[in-house]
């Protein structure tokens, strides 16, 4: 039951309901991935000056990939817009219940877990390519993808980002 407010009522189990016009796209969620983006390079990922709320729809909506997990030793999907949500084949409850290590198949994992540890180093990359696979078994390969590390306002580790507009089927 809607009281009044724009936000919609958490599950217990998946915490973050899906972005829509009621909760601003996650306009939180998206303006953290944008500051820490624009901190490590200068970036964004809109052009021209939106608001955070205007950019939250404008990135769901992007023709564009664009992810995120959380930091748990076994990270959970916490972001996907729409273009990531058809590529993976995923809902938006699968996307935020599923270990990102499943979007590579098991043989591509250990250079997707050698790409996340140089990007906790360094703070991001702007030149990955790599093998991923869809829920429904979908191969496809990513190239120029930009991954970069995620953290809150206190300067807490908070997960990693990626974005892509490059990918083909194989």
């Amino acid at each position: 039951m809607n009281r009044g407010n724009d936000h919609e009522a958490p599950d217990p189990v998946n915490p973050r309901p899906p972005p829509g016009p009621g909760n601003h796209y996650l306009v939180d969620h998206v303006a953290l991935l944008r500051r820490n983006l624009r901190a490590l390079t200068g970036r964004d990922l809109v052009e021209g000056n939106p608001s955070d709320r205007e950019a939250a729809e404008i990135l769901y909506h992007a023709p564009f990939v664009l992810l995120s997990h959380n930091a748990d030793p076994d990270p959970i999907l916490t972001y996907g817009n729409r273009r990531a949500l058809a590529l993976f084949e995923l809902t938006w409850e699968q996307l935020t219940a599923m270990p990102s290590r499943l979007t590579a198949e098991a043989p591509d994992r250990e250079e997707r877990a050698r790409l996340l540890a140089e990007v906790a180093s360094k703070g991001y990359i702007d030149d990955y390519a790599g093998v991923r696979v869809s829920r429904g078994g979908r191969r496809f390969r990513i190239e120029r993808a930009t991954v970069w590390n995620l953290t809150d306002a206190s300067g807490r580790r908070s997960g990693q980002a990626a974005t892509f507009s490059v990918w083909r089927y194989l």
